[in-house]
């Protein structure tokens, strides 16, 4: 049974695909940026830097959220959750994250048509008040199509990719020239669904806990 006694998710990200995926599945997050600069985050792998991120940016947020709510708010129920995510393409031996520009989301695309790239995307989950956390990497491989020069200056010239990670998204027009993926559709979204369950679990959630509405209604 839902009741209006639930807790809160925040979501500490800007992406309208991530809240979408979060909305289809019945959670409605509340939404604030992080204002995290990706760019100055270096890592060895495309595992640990979506981590580093995605703790970044929850920690950034849930800081906030403290700084601006009543302190009397720590300990009571139903809780206050933040989620930072990150997303980063592992190809060829590259980390690759947004493009520079469109030049370089054209030379990316001239290198993975017809090959594949594993797409990890970090999660972070911080119980604000609290004070406990819960993190983990999901990864899914994914399969490009054999674009040709025509379809990848097209494509760039949506400005689609120079907005996301790996220059391509799933759920939009780059969903074309996706020819499978080897996991999650999520975690090519940008979060994964089965990921953020066991989170909240290992925080004493259930996921239906925040739900709103069936099947997001």
């Amino acid at each position: 049974m839902l009741t209006e006694n639930r807790p809160r998710l925040v979501l500490g990200s800007a992406s309208p695909a991530r809240r979408s995926l979060l909305r289809a599945a019945g959670i409605d997050p509340e939404v604030i940026v992080s204002g995290v600069d990706e760019s100055a985050v270096e890592a060895v792998s495309a595992d640990a830097l979506c981590l580093v991120l995605a703790r970044l940016k929850a920690a950034a947020v849930a800081d906030r959220v403290r700084q601006t709510e009543d302190a009397t708010l720590p300990g009571t129920e139903p809780g206050t959750l933040v989620l930072g995510c990150d997303s980063v393409l592992a190809f060829g031996g590259e980390i690759l994250g947004k493009p520079d520009d469109a030049d370089d989301a054209v030379r990316r695309w001239r290198a993975m048509r017809g090959r594949s790239g594993t797409l990890y995307t970090g999660h972070s989950l911080v119980d604000v008040f609290g004070e406990r956390e819960a993190e983990g990497v999901a990864a899914t491989v994914v399969h490009f199509a054999d674009l040709s020069d025509e379809e990848i200056t097209t494509y760039v010239g949506t400005g689609e990719p120079l907005q996301v990670a790996g220059s391509f998204t799933i759920d939009g027009l780059g969903g074309a020239f996706v020819e499978r993926i080897e996991g999650d559709h999520g975690t090519v979204v940008g979060l994964s669904l089965p990921m953020l369950r066991r989170l909240f679990a290992q925080l004493g959630y259930s996921i239906t806990d925040f739900w709103t509405a069936p099947n997001g209604a």
